[in-house]
């Protein structure tokens, strides 16, 4: 049974809509398209929205604004500053919330007869079929590619939509994973990249704006869906480019050999996403002791003690030349090569000297330190938690970003 099917079959009989909502939804209603039972349809419906965040604020306001009766939110981080310049739903005066608070509030404000539920928990293998069972479709407004595996394993199990979404930089794809109609997730990517090949959005960034496109698009898929109107992007991938505002669009078909919706199914239950994937699928706000990313690590205050101490040691800064104009520690003396181009400049660094590796937050420096070591480089240490947790814990004068 298809969603249109559930949605089609609901009680809708038993869904009226008051005066106001009449009012409210006045624009749908004279649409041939919508129209009452549409609209019907919108408030029998049910979406789970995985995050909070980028993708999830255009979802979940437009879901709410177009009369979507059920909306659920699993999120557990609280905003931040470097949120609000993407992720609309919340505003300065949230940042310290949680993230599942100020956007309950703001759904809420927008329309009052949406019922919200949330989930301040990190979705897992033990709680994702669950959480999914009680909605019609799942988005998955993500960043990590641990969750996607997920989001898409537990859809295909219980036989649910996923509207997928994913941002990086000027660029977002959008499609819609059903594995009873089409392909699903795996289909398209069987494997997940190298850890470090792909950068996240904290790490490479993301314009403001792309987001809202990308989940505009979601939310234009999800209600089609409850509509049973047009053409959903099942067995399409698409492709947009904010620079050169610019559409494409890749066919999908299903892999008969897909290990989760193929022909022999291999997985038949929830498995260990991140060791699958080979990364974490969750902030830590506990820094390791001695080793971070598996590697050798020091923390900001024993690196201040060493220099204070005066140890000489290295200090190798692998991230992009405008990360080094927003921060860099140069009065330590430290060097900037960036990550791809360390390879390139191997000679410069001398393995009998003790190395301490730094980027943002420790990601791209723990993938150096690993490709030094293949060099023969052993005197290296990963600085935990970058040059933001060194601004935070040892100078302040230095911006976070």
């Amino acid at each position: 049974m298809t969603i249109r099917d559930l949605i089609a079959s609901a009680a809708l009989a038993d869904i009226s809509l008051s005066h106001e909502e009449i009012k409210r939804y006045s624009r749908h209603l004279i649409m041939p398209e919508v129209g009452m039972t549409g609209q019907k349809r919108l408030k029998a419906a049910s979406v789970l929205l995985i995050g909070a965040g980028g993708l999830g604020s255009p979802l979940a306001m437009y879901l709410a604004a177009a009369g979507v009766g059920r909306l659920g939110l699993v999120d557990y981080d609280t905003v931040d500053y470097s949120n609000l310049q993407r992720q609309i739903i919340h505003g300065t005066k949230d940042v310290g919330r949680l993230k599942l608070e100020s956007a309950k509030e703001r759904i809420l404000d927008i329309n009052p007869h949406v019922q919200v539920d949330t989930y301040a928990v990190p979705l897992t293998s033990a709680n994702a079929l669950e959480l999914f069972a009680p909605y019609d479709i799942i988005i998955d407004g993500t960043d990590n590619f641990p969750t996607r595996y997920l989001t898409n394993d537990a859809c295909v199990l219980l036989g649910k939509p996923n509207v997928y979404g994913s941002i990086f930089r000027f660029e977002g794809q959008a499609s819609v994973f059903d594995a009873k109609e089409g392909p699903c997730y795996r289909c398209l990517f069987p494997e997940p990249p190298p850890p470090g090949l792909v950068p996240s959005c904290a790490e490479g960034g993301v314009l403001g704006v792309l987001p809202g496109t990308v989940g505009a698009i979601q939310a234009t898929e999800a209600i089609k869906l409850i509509l049973g109107v047009g053409e959903p992007l099942i067995g399409r991938l698409l492709l947009y480019d904010a620079t050169t505002m610019s559409f494409d669009e890749v066919r999908l078909r299903k892999n008969p050999n897909c290990p989760i919706c193929g022909e022999n199914p291999t997985i038949t239950e929830l498995i260990d996403y991140e060791q699958f994937c080979g990364m974490p699928a969750h902030d830590h706000s506990e820094y390791g002791s001695g080793q971070t990313n598996g590697v050798p690590a020091i923390t900001p205050v024993d690196l201040q003690r060493r220099l204070a101490a005066g140890d000489y040691l290295v200090i190798l800064d692998v991230r992009e030349p405008h990360e080094w104009e927003i921060s860099n520690l140069a009065d330590l003396g430290a060097v900037l090569i960036p990550k791809g181009q360390i390879l390139e400049h191997l000679g410069e660094l001398d393995t009998a000297k003790e190395i301490v590796v730094h980027c943002k937050m420790g990601g791209r420096s723990a993938d150096v330190i690993r490709e030094l070591q293949q060099h023969g480089y052993k005197k290296l240490l990963n600085l935990e938690g970058g040059i933001n947790r060194w601004a935070r814990e040892v100078d302040a004068r230095l911006p976070v970003y």
